[in-house]
């Protein structure tokens, strides 16, 4: 399994929650469906602002291949970048692999590890 990081820094005159809601609007729905892996977005409290993280997880590089290639293809997504790309200034995307002890290391994810953010009351 891979995991992949992707930060996307929004321009400073665009305000964050506009970026966020045509995104949710326009592009989350198609991604989950073709993507599927769909871990988590993010907005920083501290440190670089006007910045949202997500991660995805994919079985392997092949895998996030063809499915990145189906979403490029899709209409759907088209009319999403056609949004909020120019909202973007700068991404920087990572391809990450888990550890023989994280908690999650492979598809589908669950996990039973205890004291683990999966695991809080």
């Amino acid at each position: 399994m891979i995991v992949e990081q992707r930060t996307y820094d929004i321009n400073p005159g665009t305000p964050l929650t506009d970026f966020l809601s045509n995104y949710e609007m326009l592009g989350l729905e198609v991604q989950k469906r073709i993507l599927k892996g769909f871990l988590g977005y993010f907005t920083n409290e501290f440190g670089t602002q006007n910045q949202v993280t997500h991660f995805w997880a994919f079985k392997d590089l092949e895998d996030r291949r063809e499915k990145r290639a189906e979403l490029a293809a899709s209409p759907e997504w088209q009319e999403c970048i056609s949004v909020v790309r120019r909202m973007i200034v700068r991404w920087e995307n990572k391809i990450m692999y888990p550890t023989n002890f994280s908690p999650i290391r492979s598809l589908p994810i669950a996990v039973n590890d205890t004291n683990t953010a999966f695991d809080i009351d």
